[in-house]
């Protein structure tokens, strides 16, 4: 039985940063995000093999995304009020059914069946990692926050890479190598469990650990609220345009070749990481507003020259886009904790969930019109969208400098 010192102590750990947990969470959602990069790495052998249309394409990754967004802000709220520390455990095995129904589809339904588990399995991945990276932040919850994204972003760089190099020379089949990711995680998942369940009986049910810096009326934080939505409506609808045809748009362009393809998409998404890593950091430091207005409108003169420039200007642009725009989604995320401070689950779900329906959204109208006109155009349209971020100029500052 433990003595009134044994809790004393191990209530004062949750006012540490916990950096043993945050690694531990990140490289769970590696390997969670290493599973969701299968997805869009192996769209070109799935076009190629069984004939599919941009559009189809795009309905893969809407059921997806679509299936990993509507989940997240329910169980956000449910685990608000009743925290679950092994659902972890649950949307991994979720993740690992599809993944082997995956390497195995050989029709358009069998491949949606697919992702929709491995969407299904994300949806309830994301919100309790979110609350316990803010759990064990010690108040740096930005960097905690950074710390847990960039997990994330490292596994979706390390998916077309892994997908190049196992999946395009043996065959589809060859996705069930994937399953010792999904092991690994299950293993990591369950020893965080175990410590999460044990310290939620030291949190303080009624604290607010964001009050200090939240001072706005109602009407003020449904707008920061609405600002945040458009510019993740502006974000991630140009990042499904990078993610899910990216490998398309320089096959078309450059006439590459599948493998070539993948090794350019690595290139743009660990920069993609790389600026993830930035953004919480740099949001504690000089406040959130001006890194998400910078991250998002900062990007788009880049953007803008994208369709017109060589494969090498290519690369060097995709880099830098990858290192603006990922640093936004940190400080987003946290920015809207802070707005919402007794609702940290919903919150994230909320958010988690938008984003990935935008990314829904973009990819399905874009396939459409990928069909209609050509890739190309695509990205000559979606160029235009980093331009939305200028209303970030709005957002109220929460923290001072």
């Amino acid at each position: 039985m433990e003595t009134s010192i044994d809790i004393t102590e191990k209530s004062n750990v949750l006012h540490k940063t916990i950096y043993s947990i945050l690694f531990s969470i990140s490289f769970a959602h590696l390997l969670n995000d290493l599973i969701q990069a299968i997805i869009p790495s192996v769209y070109p052998i799935l076009k190629q093999n069984y004939n599919l249309t941009f559009t189809q394409i795009g309905l893969i990754t809407f059921a997806f995304q679509l299936s990993a967004s509507l989940l997240q802000p329910l169980v956000g709220y449910y685990t608000d009020k009743y925290p679950k520390p092994f659902s972890q455990v649950y949307g991994m095995l979720f993740s690992l059914v599809g993944i082997v129904s995956l390497s195995f589809a050989t029709t358009f339904y069998w491949i949606l069946l697919s992702v929709i588990f491995i969407g299904i399995g994300s949806s309830i991945f994301h919100p309790e990692s979110a609350r316990i990276s803010n759990l064990a932040s010690g108040g740096k919850r930005g960097l905690a926050q950074s710390i847990f994204q960039v997990g994330g972003n490292f596994g979706t760089a390390l998916g077309p890479l892994l997908v190049a190099l196992i999946v395009v020379p043996n065959g589809q089949v060859y996705i069930l190598w994937f399953i010792i990711a999904v092991v690994m995680g299950l293993a990591i998942i369950s020893k965080i469990a175990f410590w999460y369940r044990n310290h939620l009986i030291y949190r303080k049910p009624k604290k607010v650990v964001f009050a200090d810096f939240q001072r706005l009326s109602k009407s003020n934080v449904k707008w920061a609220v609405t600002i945040l939505l458009i510019v993740i409506f502006s974000k991630f609808f140009y990042s499904a345009c990078l993610s899910s045809y990216y490998t398309f748009y320089i096959i078309d362009k450059f006439h590459l070749s599948i493998k070539e393809a993948q090794y350019h998409m690595f290139i743009y998404l660990i920069a993609y990481a790389v600026g993830t890593i930035l953004g919480g950091p740099l949001g504690d430091k000089i406040g959130r507003k001006y890194v998400i207005w910078l991250s998002v409108f900062g990007a788009a003169p880049f953007a803008l020259l994208l369709p017109y420039v060589n494969l090498f200007w290519t690369d060097v642009l995709m880099v830098v886009i990858g290192i603006i725009i990922s640093s936004a989604f940190p400080a987003i995320l946290v920015y809207a904790q802070e707005l919402l401070p007794k609702k940290l689950g919903m919150v994230s779900g909320f958010f988690y969930g938008f984003a990935f329906g935008m990314g829904a959204l973009g990819s399905a109208l874009l396939g459409k019109l990928a069909d209609y006109t050509s890739i190309q155009y695509v990205y000559l349209v979606c160029s235009y969208l980093p331009l939305v971020g200028i209303i970030c100029f709005f957002l109220p500052n929460l923290k001072k400098k």
